[in-house]
C-alpha cells in the first residue's frame, strides 16, 4: 500500500496508530535516517496490522470515519508517526512524545542530505528545502520552488537536477510498503500479542495491556489522555500508578475478571463507563486507605493490586458501604499487603479474590477466609517485626500503626496521625539508636536497620535529636511530653535504653508492636475477631528476616531519581523496595531496591532489578530468580538506552 494511502487511512480512521505505553520515542537522528533511506529507496521494512471490528469507531484526524473494520498498526508505529508528522505538518491526534523529533526537517538539493533546521547555517541558503512545506505543496505547488531556484543566477544551471531531486523527494509518499494483516474472528487479543511478539522478537515487545489499550484508543481516541490525566492526579497526591494498573480496575468493573482479554468485546461506551466508575471507586479506596489506615504515599502503599478487588466490591455495592463493611474491606487490604498476597502471579490471585466475592456464598467474609487459608493465619506475632530496611514488608505496617494510633512526635508532642503542614513537619524515618553509634560497636547491618529500631518523627525533631543515644535523650522527651515515648511503643524500662542492651530493646519493642498491630486490626473487625484467633499463625522466624533492602534515605532518593528518569523515557516506573516472595507461600525472601518483575516492557522482556550496595547473597538470589541485575544507576541507564529505547529498528 502506498504511504500516501496509509496516511489517508489514518486520517479517515480506517487505520489507527495505536498509542502504546512507550508512546513516540524516536529522536531526530532516527527520523533523518528514515527519510534518507526512503529518498534513496533503501528498504525500510513492512507493517503489521491487526484488522478488528470497531463497534463505535470514532473520528481521528480531519476526515470522517465509517464504523466497521479498523486496522490497528502493531509494528511500524514509530516510522508511520514520523512520516505522518513530517508529511502532514503536525502529529496525529493521539500523539504523546516530543514533536521536535520531526519538526523542521530540511533537505539540501546540492548534497542530497537531510538535516534539521539550523538558522545560521540554513536561513540564507535556498538549497535547504523545508521538507514539510514541500510535502504540503505537493506536485501542484512544485512550481513555486522551481521559480525561486530559477531566479537565483548561481543556481540556474542546476535547476534541471534540482527539479528531479524535488520530485524524487515528493514521491516518497508513493512508495509501497508491504502490509501483513492479522485477521479473523479467531484472532483474540492473546493470539495477536503472541503473533506480534514472534514476528518482532528482536524489537519492542507488546503486552496484553498495550494491545487492549490500542483497541480501546481506536474506538475512543481520547482514552489514553483521559487515563493519563487520572494517573497524574494520583501522582500529584503521592501515588505512582500506571495505565496497566488502572486498566486492571476498569476490567474488574466491567467483566469481573483480571485478564485483559475479557475487555476485547467491550466498546468505547462500555470503557468510558467503566473508567468513570473505576476512577470514582479508586479515589474512594485511596481516601479510605489514607484516612483510616494512614497509608498516604507510594512508599508505604503495599498491596496495590488489592485495589482492583476493592473497586469491584464497591461497584457491586453501588458505593454504599457501612462502617463495618468499610473497615472489614480495609482489614483485608492491609492483611493482603502484609502477607504478600500479590507477590506472585497477579492475574491469578486477583481472579481468585474476585471469585471469592461472587456467588451466593461470596462476600467479604469469604474473601478474608480465603486469605486466612492461603496464609495460614492472620494474627501478628513479635517475630514478624524481625525484618529490616525501609523495604521490609512490615515497614508500611509500622507507618500504619503510627498514623492510626496515638503516636506523638518527640519534639512537639503533637499527634502524628494529623495532616501536618510545613516542610519541617514531614514525617521521616528515625533510627532510635543512631546508626553511627551501632556500627561503631560492630553491630551487623541487619541489626542496625532493624524495623524495631525505626520510628517516625517530624523532620525538625529528627534533626534536633541527631545521633544522640536514647539513654541521653529519652528522659528529656518523657519530661517534656509525658507518654510520648510509650505512644511510639518504646519499652519504658530505662535499662533497655542503654546501647549495651540494644538487642534486648529490639525484642521488647517487637512485642509491643505486635500487640498494637493486633489491637488495630481488632478495631477494624468491630469485634468479629474470628480471623485473629491465637494459635492459627505459623511460628515466625525470630533470628533473621528477608535479605536485602534500602538502608538510608540517601539510597532511597537515588532510586527515586532513577525511577523518574525511567518514566521520563516513556517507560513504566519500577517498584521501589520490591517484595520478593515465595510464590507458593507468600513468605518474604528478600527486598530488591528497584525492580521491574515483568520487565521494562511488562510481561514480555525479562525481569530487571537495580541493587545498590547489596551483598553477593542478594545478587545471587535475584539472579537465580530470573532477574537481570544492575549494581549502579549508570550501568542500568546504559542498558535502557541501548537495549530498550533503541531496540525498535523500524
Amino acid at each position: 500500500m502506498k504511504i500516501s494511502t496509509i496516511l489517508d487511512h489514518i486520517d479517515s480512521g480506517h487505520m489507527a496508530l495505536p498509542e502504546f505505553q512507550r508512546g513516540y520515542v524516536w529522536n531526530r537522528d532516527q527520523v533523518r535516517g528514515l527519510f534518507d533511506s526512503m529518498y534513496r529507496r533503501h528498504p525500510v521494512g513492512g507493517l503489521l496490522v491487526w484488522a478488528t471490528e470497531a463497534k463505535t469507531a470514532a473520528h481521528r484526524g480531519d476526515g470522517p470515519i465509517a464504523a466497521g473494520i479498523v486496522k490497528l498498526l502493531l509494528d511500524g508505529q514509530q516510522r508511520m508517526t514520523s512520516l505522518y508528522g513530517v508529511v502532514r505538518g503536525h502529529p496525529p491526534k493521539f500523539f504523546d512524545g516530543n514533536p521536535q523529533a520531526f519538526t523542521g526537517l530540511r533537505f539540501h538539493l546540492g548534497t542530497e542530505t537531510f538535516a534539521f533546521y539550523q538558522p545560521i547555517k540554513m536561513q540564507d541558503d535556498p538549497l535547504w528545502i523545508d521538507v514539510t512545506a514541500l510535502m504540503q505543496a505537493g506536485t501542484a505547488g512544485l512550481g513555486s520552488f522551481v521559480a525561486k531556484l530559477s531566479a537565483d543566477p548561481e543556481q540556474v544551471a542546476n535547476v534541471g537536477d534540482f527539479v528531479g531531486r524535488l520530485s524524487k523527494l515528493l514521491s516518497i509518499t508513493d512508495i509501497d510498503l508491504h502490509i501483513e494483516e492479522v485477521t479473523g474472528a479467531d484472532k483474540t487479543l492473546d493470539i495477536v500479542v503472541d503473533i506480534f511478539n514472534r514476528v518482532n522478537s528482536g524489537g519492542t515487545k507488546l503486552s496484553k495491556g498495550d494491545l487492549a489499550l490500542a483497541k480501546i484508543c481506536a474506538e475512543w481516541p481520547d482514552a489514553r489522555d483521559t487515563m493519563k490525566a487520572k494517573i497524574k492526579d494520583w501522582s500529584d497526591a503521592g501515588y505512582h500508578f500506571n495505565i496497566d494498573w488502572l486498566l486492571r480496575s476498569v476490567n474488574t468493573i466491567l467483566t469481573g475478571e483480571a485478564k485483559f482479554s475479557y475487555l476485547h468485546d467491550k466498546d468505547a461506551i462500555d470503557i468510558q463507563d467503566g473508567l468513570k466508575r473505576s476512577s470514582k471507586h479508586i479515589d474512594t479506596s485511596l481516601n479510605l486507605i489514607a484516612g483510616r489506615l494512614g497509608l498516604d504515599h507510594d512508599q508505604v502503599f503495599f498491596g496495590r493490586f488489592g485495589v482492583p478487588v476493592m473497586v469491584r466490591y464497591m461497584d457491586k455495592k453501588n458505593g454504599g458501604l457501612d462502617a463495618k463493611e468499610r473497615d472489614k474491606l480495609l482489614f483485608w487490604f492491609a492483611q493482603a499487603g502484609m502477607w504478600g498476597r500479590f507477590s506472585g502471579s497477579t492475574e491469578t490471585v486477583i481472579d481468585q479474590d474476585l471469585a471469592a466475592l461472587e456467588g451466593p456464598n461470596g462476600g467479604l467474609d469469604a474473601l478474608i477466609e480465603q486469605l486466612r487459608l492461603w496464609h495460614g493465619g492472620l494474627r501478628v506475632e513479635p517475630g514478624h517485626f524481625t525484618g529490616w530496611s525501609l523495604g521490609a514488608r512490615f515497614y508500611p505496617v509500622l507507618y500504619m500503626l503510627t498514623r492510626m494510633g496515638e503516636a506523638s512526635d518527640w519534639g512537639t508532642g503533637l499527634p502524628l496521625k494529623a495532616n501536618m503542614l510545613g516542610k519541617m513537619s514531614r514525617l521521616e524515618v528515625h533510627h532510635i539508636f543512631p546508626k553511627a553509634q551501632l556500627y561503631k560497636r560492630e553491630y551487623r547491618r541487619a541489626e542496625v536497620n532493624a524495623l524495631a529500631n525505626f520510628c517516625f518523627l517530624t523532620k525538625d525533631t529528627n534533626l534536633n535529636i541527631s545521633d544522640r543515644l536514647p539513654e541521653d535523650y529519652f528522659s528529656e522527651v518523657e519530661a517534656k511530653h509525658p507518654g510520648a515515648l510509650a505512644s511510639q511503643w518504646i519499652p519504658m524500662d530505662p535499662a533497655l535504653w542503654k546501647i549495651e542492651r540494644y538487642l534486648d530493646f529490639l525484642e521488647a519493642r517487637k512485642n509491643l508492636l505486635a500487640a498494637e498491630a493486633n489491637k488495630r486490626f481488632e478495631e477494624l473487625l468491630h469485634g468479629d475477631t474470628q480471623w485473629l484467633a491465637a494459635g492459627t499463625t505459623p511460628p515466625a522466624a525470630t533470628t533473621s528476616g528477608p535479605i536485602g533492602g534500602i538502608t538510608s534515605e540517601a539510597e532511597e532518593q537515588e532510586l527515586e531519581t532513577l525511577n523518574q528518569w525511567v518514566e521520563d523515557q516513556g517507560l513504566p516506573r519500577g517498584l521501589v523496595a520490591f517484595d520478593y516472595a515465595d510464590p507458593a507461600t507468600g513468605a518474604q525472601k528478600a527486598v530488591f531496591d528497584l525492580a521491574w518483575p515483568e520487565g521494562l516492557q511488562p510481561g514480555l522482556t525479562g525481569p530487571v532489578v537495580v541493587l545498590l550496595n547489596e551483598t553477593a547473597e542478594v545478587l545471587a538470589l535475584a539472579s537465580s530468580a530470573g532477574f537481570r541485575c544492575f549494581t549502579a544507576a549508570a550501568e542500568f541507564q546504559a542498558y535502557v538506552k541501548t537495549e530498550i529505547l533503541n531496540s525498535e529498528a523500524a
